[in-house]
């Protein structure tokens, strides 16, 4: 059960709908431009010569770009503004794809796609940011599952119009529209999205928990008022409540998350852990890869790109459903039965792939029952990370830290989940080689430690206000902030850090 805290009177409108579903743009920007190299892997690998380090370069220089970006983005948010950093991340991916479509190097598109990553690392941090400060708290989790849903909408829009695009041109590499082949176009594509996301960030109004932080508190009251339908004695209450968590001379930096005892603030390092295991437990095979493995176990290109769409259109639904389940099942309940969902999952299809049989050329061929059971084993890991793992770890991201840390934390976090992600993805094609079997047999241990790190370290957040995480959302662990412990370690108790405070 969660600890008891204050309630918000906040409710849900037709507005805070509207301005946390335009905050999430980010997010389908961010499914988008990673997914969409996806239906041109091939074409690239074959246009620029590439073998699997060179292949694994490419699809993670993207997500290196977005660790960068990640990193930079809560301290950017801080200091200019929630819009502005959306605006800032809007003009990046216009740029960017833009520049991937005309790359004329392996060289040239590592640089766009990395620029790329910076953009989409911006929108990791500053969607779950912006939703969960202007959110009511009763369902602050249904609209911060929205980032997630924009993102595998995003994910399923790359895959659709990259099929679309191979179909209409008879292959990623076959023909050419205005002088360009479909794997350009599968970029240039981006540029709508984009645009949409740039005019979008210029008509939100700027998050009332920025504006208590900037002395405006006047300013924070009649946002509220408007978004949440609140009196003016509600929004005075709670952007006093704001205030009182927010007292500080300047804004929060990364030097604010250090502890001497333990390097980083506990509840940083469990942020840090939810993060990086998201990625770890191989969610980026099934998106990135996903046409390239279907082809090399034995489907043409046509039937690959459309088992790629079906994973897609599968994450979308789950994804729906976790979005009804997450403010009445709760944030950790979700993660610790998609933990044990991917593990099953995960080992089903490294069970399947350890039967496939191997041609001159090294590609594997699954064959009889196993193709289905693979197949079946690769969607059912997809339901069991998009109702837990997908939107719930980015939900409890925004919810755990402290206000005065949460944006430079949160960055901290967004950051840890994209160098794992370039783990990930620069480690695959050549443990694809070693064994395809074995690959998903490390996942599956990772969804094993994912679920060991929720049981032991993370409670329940549902319903509570976000002035209530000054308490911590991890069990308590003593942490002596500017004074010296005690003889025998602990510390005196108007000394004690609950995580962060």
């Amino acid at each position: 059960m969660p600890p008891s805290g204050h309630r918000e009177n906040g409710r849900l409108t037709r507005r805070v709908a509207t301005m946390a579903a335009a905050a999430a743009i980010g997010g389908f920007l961010f499914g988008f431009d990673t997914a969409v190299v996806n239906g041109a892997v091939n074409a690239i690998e074959s246009n620029f010569g590439l073998d699997s380090i060179g292949l694994g370069t490419i699809v993670a220089v993207t997500l290196l770009g977005a660790a960068l970006g990640s990193f930079s983005a809560g301290w950017l948010a801080d200091r200019i503004g929630r819009p502005r950093t959306m605006a800032a991340a809007g003009t990046v991916f216009l740029v960017a794809a833009i520049g991937s479509g005309l790359s004329h190097s392996v060289w040239d598109l590592a640089l766009w796609r990395l620029l790329t990553g910076y953009g989409v690392g911006f929108a990791t941090v500053i969607g779950p940011l912006y939703i969960s400060e202007i959110a009511p708290a009763n369902v602050r989790g249904r609209l911060a599952s929205l980032q997630q849903m924009a993102i595998v909408l995003g994910i399923f829009a790359a895959l659709l119009s990259d099929s679309s695009l191979a179909l209409a041109l008879e292959g990623a590499d076959a023909r050419t529209f205005l002088g360009l082949p479909a794997w350009r176009w599968m970029f240039l594509v981006g540029i709508v999205p984009a645009l949409v996301y740039l005019a979008i960030a210029l008509t939100v109004p700027e998050s009332p928990r920025f504006l208590v932080a900037r002395g405006r508190a006047a300013e924070a009251r009649d946002v509220l008022r408007k978004l949440q339908d609140l009196t003016d004695q509600q929004a005075t209450t709670l952007t006093d409540r704001m205030a009182a968590t927010l007292r500080t001379d300047r804004s929060a930096r990364f030097r604010d998350l250090v502890d001497r005892r333990h390097a980083l603030l506990p509840i940083v390092w469990v942020g840090i852990g939810l993060a990086a295991l998201q990625a770890l437990v191989g969610v980026d095979v099934v998106f990135y890869y996903s046409t390239s493995m279907w082809q090399s176990v034995g489907f043409d290109e046509s039937a690959a790109f459309a088992l790629s769409v079906l994973s897609s259109f599968v994450n979308v639904v789950a994804t729906v459903v976790a979005m009804l389940l997450i403010d009445k099942v709760g944030r950790r309940r979700l993660l610790l039965a998609g933990s044990a969902g991917m593990f099953v999952s995960l080992a089903t299809v490294a069970a399947g792939f350890s039967t496939a049989t191997f041609a001159a050329d090294g590609e594997p061929t699954l064959s009889g029952i196993w193709g289905l059971v693979t197949l079946v084993g690769a969607n059912v890991f997809v339901v069991a990370f998009a109702v837990s793992w997908g939107p719930a770890v980015w939900v409890l991201l925004g919810e755990m830290f402290p206000n005065r840390i949460r944006g430079v934390a949160l960055s901290v976090c967004a950051a840890a989940n994209w160098l794992a992600g370039v783990l990930l993805n620069f480690s695959f094609p050549s443990l694809r080689s070693l064994s395809l079997a074995g690959s998903y047999a490390v996942y599956a241990v990772m969804a094993v430690l994912s679920w060991l790190l929720v049981f032991f370290f993370v409670t329940e957040t549902k319903g509570r206000s976000l002035e209530d995480a000054q308490e911590g959302t991890v069990p308590e662990v003593p942490v002596c902030i500017g004074s010296e412990e005690l003889a025998d370690g602990r510390c005196r108790l108007s000394e004690r850090s609950h995580l962060g405070d």
